[in-house]
């Protein structure tokens, strides 16, 4: 089941990568889309310190997913993006071997400050999945605004949304 699971994460997280490949740091920098004025850049780097949280606390067993390190190397430049991503990827694989039913306590502000709740590292780690697809559709609303074609038709969509919302049907 692990393997599953980190190759789910993988699929997922690589899509940011090839999306990347795709734009260049104007693109990618671009706060000009409202009602938000965020950047595609700006979604990446979240996701990317939601994942870095993680390891962070992972041998202590208390995540704080409100300590992120919000680099903005990783916001602004396509190409130190993409070696952070390759950087999680290979920390990802490196947690296949561990037992995803770990208990870890995990902080976050779920908006009346901050709370610590038990999660498994299973449920964290698709948490970290739904969240990444969550600012896949964020992005591809700000490329649509950017008139940037995304390739991958996948993009921003959960796996069990329906064939037929997909193909505009």
């Amino acid at each position: 089941m692990n393997s599953t699971v980190i190759d789910s994460l993988l699929t997922t997280l690589y899509k940011s990568k090839n999306l990347l490949n795709e734009l260049n740091d104007s693109f990618y920098c671009c706060k000009e889309v409202g009602p938000y004025y965020s950047s595609v850049g700006s979604h990446i780097r979240h996701l990317l310190d939601f994942y870095n949280c993680i390891f962070d606390g992972l041998d202590a067993k208390y995540v704080n997913l409100t300590s992120r390190a919000r680099n903005q190397d990783i916001e602004n430049d396509c190409n130190c993006a993409i070696s952070e991503i390759d950087q999680i990827a290979d920390k990802l694989r490196g947690l296949e071997a561990l037992d995803f039913s770990l208990l870890l306590s995990v902080e976050d502000d779920l908006g009346e400050g901050n709370i610590t709740l038990e999660y498994t590292l299973g449920s964290l780690l698709a948490q970290a999945n739904a969240h990444t697809i969550h600012h896949y559709a964020i992005i591809g609303y700000i490329m649509d605004r950017l008139d940037v074609v995304v390739e991958d038709e996948n993009f921003g969509y959960n796996p069990t949304t329906p064939k037929a919302v997909l193909n505009n049907s």
